[in-house]
């Protein structure tokens, strides 16, 4: 799988040694059509491994309709420090070496933002 930055003014890496928390990583996914069954049994090893990690919260994985080929995994983590450790892990470098190429990923590391009257940070 080849990943790319979604902002290339803000490598996924430098998002990852800020301290911050809790955070929300948004990784676009293009799969092609070929290969999504493989995607879905790699990404279920990774997720696997992620849930089991400390501070991981949570992941939900969204497909684009119409049969895209765009898929989006939202994994909630209580910091980027446990993130970090979790993605750092050679466990997980070593499973995440499993997904086809032809896969292109854009992880980018999001906080909440307060809004008023609309949403809360």
């Amino acid at each position: 799988m080849k990943i790319e930055e979604l902002d290339p003014t803000t490598p996924l890496m430098a998002q990852l040694q800020q301290k911050t928390g809790p955070i929300t990583l948004i990784n676009t996914v293009t799969v092609p059509r070929e290969m999504r069954e493989k995607f879905l049994e790699t990404w279920r090893e990774d997720a696997s491994f992620m849930k089991a990690q400390p501070g991981f919260i949570s992941t939900q994985l969204h497909q684009g309709t119409a049969d895209s080929q765009v898929m989006v995994n939202v994994a909630v983590w209580e910091s980027s420090e446990a993130l970090f450790r979790a993605f750092s892990d050679p466990e997980f470098q070593k499973a995440s070496s499993k997904y086809p190429e032809g896969i292109v990923a854009y992880p980018h590391v999001f906080e909440k933002v307060a809004v008023e009257g609309l949403c809360v940070a």
